[in-house]
């Protein structure tokens, strides 16, 4: 992994620079969301869950991290699983221009403070969202701590995915796609994965997979959609064409 450059440590270090930089972020943000033009498919699906009172875990890769924050909206109080490193502070402080809040940790490492506050926030009905491929990879492959999340906390999976026709893929480990203004752009939701208490290891290993697999899948179509088809990676293609076909009970 290649050092920052000195430039971006100095960024980092810097309260005023950092601040800067957010409000930077949050307003391109804007500027593609407001000069693209937008399809939504499958939103009515997380209205639903709210209208019912259900909180859940919303899923996206990190390398679609960007776009996200416009497909929520503030549908209901948003909590979302970050990095502690300094970098993972510089998303925090973006996303909070959204009304989204920040959870400290990962869903791999020095977890426990990061798990009891999810299942509090879950608890209390509100919803947390996860990059279950963060925060250093492999990309676009699932852990199985997003699924333990849901399963202690009966709540439902729902992923969601965005892809834009203008598009710029960074060679960062994640393939970072950076969206880029005057074109079109999708929203895709997909139904909950529902993950049953009761699990036994090899039946997280499973829904882990299912998990990891349904998000690859929309990703791709998500991509065809505006005109990027092949963009997923050549080793997530390969994931997908091994692995089996499963649909949630929810």
């Amino acid at each position: 992994m290649r050092r920052p450059s000195r430039w971006a440590r100095r960024v980092l270090r810097s309260v005023g620079l950092r601040r800067l930089l957010c409000c930077a972020i949050h307003l391109y943000i804007r500027f593609v969301y407001a000069t693209n033009r937008w399809t939504v498919e499958g939103a009515d699906v997380a209205r639903r869950l709210r209208a019912e009172g259900r909180p859940f875990i919303l899923a996206f890769w990190h390398g679609r991290l960007l776009m996200i924050p416009m497909a929520w909206q503030r549908l209901a109080p948003m909590h979302m699983l970050i990095s502690a490193h300094r970098d993972g502070r510089i998303i925090a402080d973006s996303v909070t221009y959204f009304g989204v809040r920040s959870i400290a940790g990962s869903t791999r490492r020095g977890g426990s403070a990061a798990l009891r506050a999810m299942l509090k926030r879950l608890g209390d009905g509100d919803c947390v969202g996860i990059t279950p491929d963060g925060p250093r990879g492999p990309e676009m492959v699932a852990s199985v701590g997003i699924v333990n999340i849901a399963r202690l906390a009966h709540v439902p999976i729902v992923p969601i995915v965005f892809a834009t026709s203008r598009c710029r893929v960074l060679t960062t480990w994640d393939r970072f796609h950076l969206a880029l203004p005057f074109g079109r752009g999708v929203f895709l939701w997909g139904e909950p994965i529902d993950i049953p208490p009761d699990l036994d290891e090899d039946g997280i290993e499973r829904a882990r997979r299912l998990v990891e697999t349904r998000m690859n899948r929309m990703a791709g179509e998500a991509d065809r959609r505006v005109g990027r088809a092949g963009a997923v990676s050549s080793n997530t293609n390969s994931v997908l064409r091994d692995a089996p076909s499963g649909r949630s009970s929810g």
